[in-house]
């Protein structure tokens, strides 16, 4: 018997023997769900460059209020923002000039009042030599309007007092050019038909806080002969509104005014030293 469990317990063993371990699984690459389709359907079309709408000229508010209403705050809302009226009175140059010659006081000035849209504008210069009165005298009033963020076009008239009375008519530009040079271009007619320009440029160059080297050039074109001065002026600002100047300046006549400068014993070219003072308020 001993045998023949022995026997049994053996083949017992053998048929719950553990099964052989599974072959080893293929590792397969991940599917690509998109597989089989078109994807050029699918691609979002290349959109030109969108251009921002122009900026609207209506007043949407004055659907809903009142437009007088709507005027009235956009008015405080322009002075609160510098749309204010403002003026200016500036004494660009007020200053004595010694020469080989006879010494003169000079002047040139302008004064303003208006505001972003429109201003009126009155300029004057003149030149009073020693022993020989008032050479020039010049009185401009003009009306200005912007032309652009960095011009204004001017339109008024300008009579001379001395030497000849004279009235013209004058048409010109002023502002700002790039390098911030301060550009003046003007064009007059007389009342007997006469046609001048003038052309003015000047240029600030700040050496210091307050120290200031000004370029000024300016050219006279007219039918019977032209002139041009050049000027260097160096000036120190006591405060921005006072600032006295030391420079040179040299002046030259050409054509008809020259040949009768000439005939009048003078020279055609002169250099001079000025002294002066730069004010505003």
């Amino acid at each position: 018997m001993s045998a023949a469990l022995l026997m049994a317990l053996a083949l017992a063993q053998h048929d719950h023997a553990a099964p052989p371990p599974p072959a080893p699984v293929e590792q397969m690459a991940p599917v690509d769900p998109h597989a089989g389709h078109d994807m050029s359907a699918m691609t979002p079309p290349v959109q030109a460059a969108t251009v921002a709408p122009p900026a609207p000229t209506d007043h949407a508010a004055e659907r809903f209020y009142s437009p007088a209403q709507m005027a009235s705050a956009r008015a405080v809302l322009r002075r609160e923002h510098g749309g204010g009226t403002y003026g200016m009175v500036l004494f660009d140059q007020a200053e004595w000039r010694s020469g080989k010659g006879s010494d003169a006081a000079a002047f040139e000035g302008e004064a303003w009042f208006g505001d972003d849209s429109a201003k009126g504008v009155v300029k004057a210069r003149g030149e009073h030599v020693d022993g020989a009165g008032w050479d020039t005298a010049e009185l401009q009033g003009l009306y200005a309007r912007p032309i652009g963020p960095y011009f204004d076009l001017q339109a008024g008239v300008r009579a001379d007092l001395e030497p000849k009375g004279r009235t013209y008519a004058a048409l010109g530009v002023e502002g700002v050019a790039p390098y911030w040079i301060e550009t003046k271009a003007t064009a007059f007619l007389s009342d007997r038909g006469d046609l001048s320009a003038r052309v003015e440029a000047s240029h600030d160059l700040r050496l210091t806080g307050r120290l200031i080297l000004q370029s000024k050039v300016e050219t006279n074109l007219a039918e019977a002969g032209s002139d041009a001065e050049l000027g260097l002026r160096l000036r120190y600002e006591i405060r921005r509104e006072l600032a006295p100047y030391v420079g040179v300046l040299r002046h030259r006549t050409f054509g008809d005014d020259a040949d009768r400068v000439r005939a009048a014993g003078e020279r055609a070219g002169e250099t001079r030293l000025v002294l002066g003072i730069r004010a505003w308020f």
